[in-house]
């Protein structure tokens, strides 16, 4: 039995029937159905994301090679090179944001894959890598990872997003989060999060046990929110405690299962990290 085995039948067996069953759902509820009356935006034949009527008509104006086709919004750029396409779309996305109609700019970037692995290689080309606010802004799917903390009787290390950030202040969230930065693997990702959100160094990345992956979609005041999480579990000793490096945590809690379960229940977890650990329960 590995080392992350353990606590997970412990925090399942601490569990009710009821929660037990609330979690086998859960899954099914991870994308939202399309969103009406917007158009699905397209790359000639391949499917980017989805935008707004009013979006569209954005697009159409500022982006070269835009236009309406059969109800569909298409960016005619497969002619273009990776880098081309990352240049006129962050030209667009960088007009949008000097508009006031982009909010929460990283000067962070994403990569966007024709057909990712997952976890995606760095070494793939990306089909272009723009601004990070860009992608709700546009449907586009990006990647994060999320890391459940798990001590050995099961309890379950969750932190307090701080209110300063860009999305979901105030809620509670899996251990670590964060977004998949361009060059970076997901697990480089996983180390660094761990460290800058939770202090903690991890010596042996085999010390992260991979959980597997689920895609989220749902629409956000910002757009179309379009995520595949990768999510990673990881066993603190009962001695460890995280403690935030870099203002994006409130609190750290040590949570039972029940009450873990009881505070997903009444929506004082953000959505994702629901599904994440969803995911690294194995349902």
């Amino acid at each position: 039995m590995s080392a992350i085995a353990q606590p997970i039948a412990s925090f399942l067996n601490r569990l009710s029937a009821c929660d037990l069953a609330w979690l086998e759902r859960l899954k099914f509820h991870a994308a939202a159905p399309n969103p009406k009356d917007w158009l699905m935006l397209y790359a000639d034949h391949l499917h980017l994301g989805w935008v707004s009527a009013q979006r569209a008509d954005q697009m159409i104006a500022a982006l070269p090679y835009c236009t309406i086709q059969q109800d569909r919004l298409v960016w005619s750029c497969a002619f273009q090179n990776s880098l081309h396409r990352s240049r006129d779309l962050q030209n667009f996305l960088k007009n949008q944001a000097s508009l006031g109609r982009l909010p929460g700019w990283r000067d962070e970037f994403f990569c966007f894959w024709e057909t990712p692995s997952c976890p995606p290689d760095v070494n793939t080309p990306p089909y272009f890598c723009v601004e990070r606010a860009g992608f709700r802004h546009l449907g586009l799917m990006s990647h994060a990872v999320h890391i459940n903390g798990f001590l050995p009787d099961g309890d379950l290390w969750c932190g307090r997003r701080s209110l300063n950030k860009a999305t979901d202040p105030g809620l509670l969230d899996n251990l670590t989060a964060g977004g998949l930065s361009a060059g970076e693997t997901a697990l480089a990702t996983a180390v660094r999060e761990l460290q800058e959100e939770a202090g903690l160094n991890v010596s042996q990345p085999s010390q992260l046990a991979w959980a597997g992956a689920i895609r989220t979609q749902r629409q956000v005041p910002e757009g179309w929110h379009n995520e595949t999480l990768l999510v990673y579990n990881l066993m603190l000793p009962e001695q460890v405690r995280p403690q935030n490096m870099d203002g994006e945590v409130q609190e750290f809690l040590r949570l039972t299962p029940s009450d873990t379960i009881a505070r997903m229940q009444s929506g004082q977890f953000t959505e994702d990290a629901c599904m994440a650990l969803a995911v690294g329960l194995n349902f």
